[in-house]
């Protein structure tokens, strides 16, 4: 053999060896196995979508006191199932308010029209243009989601995710909708020395530095913003009463659970649709009620997308 063809002998080893540890693009699944997925990541050889097997059934009319909330999702998300233009969704608020529920009541409301859902994890978003890419041909419309979306100082997925938003110079597919909750409107932190690079105009006027319009610049690249709110005692005992209903408990008895359950919601030091839906479960159960639980929480919960 000549020396050049033992050249070239050795870097296609080469190029074979580096093939098997750089990321590779998702692998496409069985689209009919699920009307939601999982992108993991498996180790160097890339990730993959994992079809989730029994998705939550929670459905619109579960979701109590967000009327105003809910009505900008799904007008929202019947553009983009339509093929209309839409807006990429930042849910923002209080914690066990209803922000992932509304999601994943948008998914099975518009399933039958060919809604789709893949969750990724913060840590994965750097996959985030090769998955795009995956789905960018596919009929189906998807919902890209990021449940608790917040970042530290220099994580990477930060910039994957602002640059699929809205930067680089190939736009994401019309099929894809980027959807995130989160606990805080700016996703990045925010620290007391950012604001040192604050200026005032000739004329008194404020404004911030670069430090902290990077760190908007993200949440600002969401064109829908959806806040949630605490709840007020009113409408915390209306969520209990509703899934106390579910759990088969007669209107006596809920009227009764009132007090039990504003002293459950004081010892948990919050009043949240999560914390009203425990509260049921609990008093149901103790009060050997039928038990037919239901798909998920109204609130933001370890749950994500899967029967409770």
């Amino acid at each position: 053999m000549s020396d050049f063809s033992t050249l070239i002998a050795r870097a296609e080893a080469l190029l074979a060896r580096l093939e098997a540890v750089l990321p590779q693009p998702p692998a496409a699944p069985d689209w009919s196995a699920s009307i939601a997925f999982r992108y993991r990541r498996r180790g160097t050889g890339g990730g993959v979508l994992e079809p989730v097997r029994h998705v939550a059934p929670l459905r619109l009319a579960d979701l109590k006191e967000v009327d105003g909330q809910k009505e900008r999702l799904v007008r929202n998300t019947a553009q983009f199932v339509a093929g209309r233009p839409a807006n990429n969704v930042l849910l923002t608020g209080a914690r066990g308010t209803g922000k992932s529920s509304l999601i994943k009541a948008c998914l099975n409301e518009f399933a039958d029209r060919g809604l789709r859902l893949i969750e990724v994890d913060k840590d994965d978003l750097t996959d985030l243009p090769d998955l795009v890419a995956l789905v960018g041909e596919r009929p189906e419309r998807f919902i890209i989601y990021c449940d608790d979306l917040s970042f530290d100082e220099g994580e990477s997925g930060y910039k994957a995710l602002k640059s699929i938003l809205d930067g680089t110079i190939a736009q994401a597919s019309d099929n894809v909708l980027i959807c995130a909750t989160s606990n805080r409107r700016h996703l990045l932190p925010e620290q007391m020395k950012d604001n040192l690079g604050a200026r005032h105009d000739d004329n008194g006027e404020l404004h911030p530095g670069e430090a902290i319009e990077e760190k908007i610049s993200l949440s600002e690249r969401f064109g829908l913003w959806i806040s949630f709110y605490p709840f007020s005692q009113r409408e915390y005992l209306a969520i209990v009463g509703q899934w106390l209903r579910h759990f088969g408990v007669d209107e006596a008895t809920i009227e009764a659970a009132r007090q039990p359950a504003l002293v459950w919601a004081l010892e948990r030091g919050s009043r949240s649709g999560r914390v009203a839906w425990q509260f049921a479960r609990d008093f149901a159960g103790r009060a050997e009620a039928p038990a037919a639980a239901p798909a998920s929480i109204q609130g933001d919960g370890p749950e994500g997308l899967d029967h409770v």
